[in-house]
């Protein structure tokens, strides 16, 4: 067990800034800055309903999930060919590198793109071909997770996986996104237990705005590894118990809960309630082009927020690498850079 000693509370931010980190929940269409919408807009002769960057902007005031939905996919209309895609991602990758990320897993919505006309392989070769170029030139390991639209039906999910097959080597796992309130995870019980005879990791969005029961229904009949966002967790003590004992991963984005009013102010996240409890909390982005912050940002505020410690600290960071899907020679290497940057910054205290 690594003891952690603490930090002076001025070196804090720096140290969140400095540590070896992994994002497990970031959608790259939600990494689409307004300024590269417009300049994709204009590449390919895309016409947007805003006039300007700054009313595109202006419109980022969320009430709930679907408010943000609607103008996440008016965004992605802008993307058509794979250098779209590649540079999207390649943006985001340069701000993961600012933010010392080692390790990205990358959500994408293919039905957003194919439902356009755009084909799967525009999508996910653009995509790989960014994170492929992400480890050679930034040393960030990086790979895809193809995410299925949950308010679309189970048969468009398995219509998706099928064209997404042929390009099986360059995903490594499937989740489930989009609107949550009434679209329970049971309604992609089948697909989930094909893509799980196909060796894929699973994940799915489950207890940010739906209840405690979607996250039960996604461990039980979908089977997944790992829950997306799962804050609601904290209103059934048996699920607590349970996330706690069988070390399932969280992957939180208090950003987002803030900006789609889950939480009405960060201060009322219950993060702190989560690693109090045992869990295996993990802080990510979710859409940060979106919701106002970066992986970065995202740990800043909620440790000013909660006054989390060097400890949380450690252990937000140490959940991240540890609950990746990179093989284990990955995660110790990481592991044992997280221990000399916590190292390094208690002996300049």
């Amino acid at each position: 067990m690594f003891k952690v000693h603490p930090v002076a509370s001025d070196r804090l931010p720096q140290l969140l800034r400095a540590m070896p980190k992994a994002e497990l929940h970031i959608h790259i269409e939600g990494s689409l800055e307004p300024e590269m919408i417009f300049a994709l807009a204009q590449r390919n002769g895309v016409a947007l309903p805003y006039a300007s960057v700054e009313a595109l902007r202006a419109a980022y005031a969320f009430t709930d999930l679907q408010s943000f939905l609607d103008i996440y996919y008016a965004g992605a209309s802008v993307l058509l060919k794979e250098q779209d895609f590649y540079d999207m991602a390649w943006a985001y990758f340069e701000k993961a590198k600012a933010d010392n990320v080692v390790r990205a897993e990358l959500f994408f919505d293919p039905q957003t793109h194919t439902a356009r006309g755009v084909s799967m392989e525009t999508v996910i070769t653009g995509l790989r071909r960014a994170c492929t170029d992400a480890g050679t030139k930034l040393g960030i390991s990086a790979d895809l997770i193809l995410c299925f639209l949950r308010h679309l039906s189970e048969d468009d999910a398995f219509a998706t996986l099928e064209q997404a097959l042929p390009f099986r080597d360059r995903f490594i796992g499937v989740g489930l996104d989009s609107s949550e309130v009434g679209h329970p995870p049971e309604k992609f019980t089948r697909v989930f237990g094909r893509c799980r005879e196909l060796g894929l990791h699973l994940v799915a969005h489950a207890g940010e705005e739906g209840p405690p029961a979607y996250i039960w229904s996604a461990l039980d009949l979908l089977k997944v590894q790992r829950i997306d966002h799962g804050v609601q967790s904290a209103r059934d003590p048996a699920l607590m118990a349970r996330l706690a004992k069988e070390r399932i991963p969280l992957t939180v984005c208090p950003l987002s809960n803030q900006k789609l009013c889950v939480f009405p102010d960060l201060k009322d996240h219950n993060l702190r309630q989560l690693l109090d409890a045992g869990l295996c909390v993990t802080i990510n982005s979710d859409d940060p082009a979106y919701f106002g912050g970066y992986i970065n940002d995202n740990f800043l505020q909620t440790f000013a927020a909660l006054h989390l410690s060097t400890q949380d600290a450690w252990t937000l960071a140490h959940n991240s690498l540890q609950a990746s899907f990179a093989p284990e020679s990955e995660q110790r290497r990481w592991v044992h850079a997280l221990k000399e940057t916590f190292e390094r910054f208690v002996e300049h205290d």
